[in-house]
């Protein structure tokens, strides 16, 4: 008898930016394995900043090594020997780190980038080999070439192996319209030259940039060619950490359904894990016991669908399967596409209604580094 395919299950990451209390206690990741009901697959610990001392790579504002760090590193070794895969942030809202990476002509007679490249790139490939990380998150969030961010996710997977996760973090209308982002290249374009070495796009529908308040901007994206399992809808988990947060009996509407209606659904990430909703800085891994509820339905335990209960936002465990059978249905009266690509990839639509034009904000309003609160 042949082996049962493997069933898709939407990821679950988490942010872990802020990591220390006012007090400077340790805030500690453990209950993501302690807790009931929560199956978190990856944490993305941030932020990795590349400072003008090439040697003086940062995590927030502290040398990686630092003892404030030493439970930190400790409790991640756990997380990953429990199967939780661990990643590093690098960039975000602190400008400069990619503006050190970027080689716009790897191939001009002039090496200059490339030899500014590997001062800064260096300590980074120590930090990331030393504290073993299975991936590195990029944030581009300043302008970058094109090319650069091409040269570096190729050493990225030289130095690493194809098992090393690479991931990008781009705005949500990135996505649909490149005139519409903070990296300053076009992420259809990326995706075309090197989709292959990219396992998902921690997409930002925050801060004016998305909305999952209903499904339609990730169905754009959609309909646009980006595969399903590529885009990870990124949340506000408490609308102290930036602007449009979704509230909970929405979410309860709309995860289930992209979940049903799109078999290999990429999943969810929350910025940021220290204060997230309902349970806030006293039991921020109740985000996650909501979020496994709404990813994984009937496969989930009760702790997060009673907390839903609880939140005027009850779980309707039937919604995701009624919507695969629905989908299912519908592909099997679908025609085949006028254009298929030949030997399948990455196609994207030229014109179609997701070219509407995107409401763009005047300033992206970002909660990073918790400064106040963390460093």
């Amino acid at each position: 008898m042949p082996p049962l395919p493997h069933q898709h299950v939407p990821r679950l990451i988490t942010y872990y930016q802020t990591h220390h209390t006012p007090s400077g206690d340790p805030i500690s990741v453990l209950p993501f394995l302690q807790k009931p009901g929560i199956n978190l697959t990856h944490l993305i610990l941030a932020a990795i900043h590349i400072n003008s001392d090439p040697e003086g790579i940062t995590l927030n504002d502290h040398p990686p090594s630092h003892e404030r760090f030493t439970t930190l590193w400790a409790e991640l070794r756990i997380l990953q020997a429990s199967g939780i895969k661990v990643l590093g942030m690098l960039g975000g809202a602190a400008k400069g780190s990619f503006a050190r990476l970027d080689v716009p002509d790897p191939d001009s007679p002039d090496k200059t980038a490339l030899e500014r490249f590997e001062r800064y790139y260096q300590p980074l490939k120590r930090l990331i080999k030393e504290r073993g990380l299975d991936g590195l998150d990029l944030d581009v969030e300043e302008e970058m070439s094109l090319a650069g961010v091409i040269y570096l996710i190729d050493r990225l997977r030289s130095d690493f192996g194809p098992d090393f996760l690479i991931t990008l973090a781009p705005v949500a209308a990135a996505m649909l319209n490149p005139r519409h982002n903070l990296s300053g290249f076009d992420y259809e374009a990326l995706e075309v030259m090197r989709g292959q070495e990219i396992a998902w796009y921690n997409t930002q529908f925050y801060c004016g940039w998305g909305d999952c308040s209903n499904p339609v901007m990730y169905e754009m994206m959609v309909m646009k060619g980006w595969a399903p399992e590529k885009i990870v809808v990124g949340l506000i988990t408490n609308p102290e950490n930036g602007g449009g947060w979704v509230p909970w009996p929405a979410l309860a509407g709309v995860l289930p359904l992209l979940v049903g209606r799109h078999p290999r659904f990429g999943g969810v990430m929350g910025w940021e894990y220290f204060n997230s909703l309902p349970g806030s800085r006293e039991r921020p891994w109740e985000w996650a016991q909501v979020m496994t509820a709404l990813l994984r339905g009937r496969q989930a335990s009760d702790a997060g669908a009673q907390l839903l209960g609880a939140l005027g936002a009850p779980l309707h465990l039937d919604v995701a399967q009624q919507q695969h059978q629905e989908q299912q249905q519908q592909q099997a009266k679908q025609s085949q596409p006028e254009q298929e690509k030949e030997g399948g990839g990455f196609e994207l639509v030229d014109k179609d209604e997701v070219d509407t034009p995107i409401a763009v904000p005047n300033s992206f309003d970002y909660h990073t580094d918790a400064e106040d609160e963390d460093e």
